[in-house]
């Protein structure tokens, strides 16, 4: 795997952010190539190798990789220094029915895994406390990213205005086509139905500008937002589609880490 292989962001210079591509690792068929996520299907020793290789690129030992079981739950662990002195059992378990991460350890990648579902990056300049958050359409009716940053100012005292936020590779509203009942779910979600969807021949939701509204409600400036403008849907022979490729493929991550020092390992 190069860094090219790696879409980075630049969030600060004490920070490593990234996204995942399709491409620099070993898996084959819908997984291929660089698939390092263990709950999709592929072939673990694939999976492993994967993971091996971001690892060497990102610059960390594979037990500093951490990747939850998503569930498309609003369930948000805090990776606190207790978790490294679990077991492999007991990290799994912990992980287990968990759709967001927050830390303020270094030298660790909390990621999240998506194929279509909107990945977001959270980071406190002041505090430097990180957060990486999956939305799918379930997660961002159920505010998990507001509900997110309310827990990193109940657990680290995160303000917004000290936040910058990535959002990452995933479906965009043009190929984001939806039935009846997930437009209702939104709505009676309180959601502002005008801003977030278009109707053609059937609904259409922006789950980048629902998600960048609950940001913004929470305090982050609307230009410490960034949105990659990347669909997955019409970019997958870069970036993983599920709607593409099924739910038997691959996952790209979308990761942080936090530096001891402000050098990036990524440059």
């Amino acid at each position: 795997m190069k860094p090219t292989d790696l879409l980075t962001y630049s969030i600060d210079a004490d920070v490593t952010a990234f996204t995942t591509t399709r491409h620099g690792g070993c898996s084959s068929g819908n997984y291929a190539s660089m698939n390092a996520n263990y709950y999709c299907g592929d072939n673990i020793a694939n999976v492993e190798n994967n993971r091996e290789a971001l690892c060497s690129l990102l610059g960390i030992h594979t037990q500093k990789l951490i990747l939850p079981r998503q569930t498309h739950s609003t369930n948000i662990l805090n990776i606190a220094p207790t978790h490294f002195t679990l077991d492999d059992t007991q990290r799994s378990h912990v992980l287990e029915n968990v759709d967001a991460l927050i830390t303020s350890q270094t030298e660790c990648a909390i990621c999240v895994s998506t194929a279509d579902c909107v990945p977001i990056i959270v980071y406190d300049k002041r505090l430097h406390v990180a957060a990486a958050i999956h939305a799918g359409w379930r997660g961002t009716v159920g505010r998990i990213a507001e509900k997110t940053l309310q827990m990193m100012h109940q657990l680290y005292g995160t303000c917004g205005t000290d936040c910058c936020a990535v959002i990452g590779p995933s479906i965009s509203v043009d190929n984001f086509e939806v039935g009846d009942e997930v437009y209702e779910a939104f709505s009676e979600a309180g959601f502002n139905m005008q801003a977030i969807a278009v109707k053609q021949t059937k609904w259409h939701i922006d789950l980048w500008r629902c998600n960048q509204l609950q940001m913004q409600d929470c305090g982050i400036r609307t230009e410490n937002i960034h949105t990659v403008g990347i669909c997955t849907y019409s970019q997958h022979k870069d970036f993983f589609s599920a709607r593409r490729l099924g739910i038997l493929s691959g996952r790209m991550l979308t990761g942080i880490i936090i530096h001891q020092n402000t050098a990036s390992l990524i440059r």
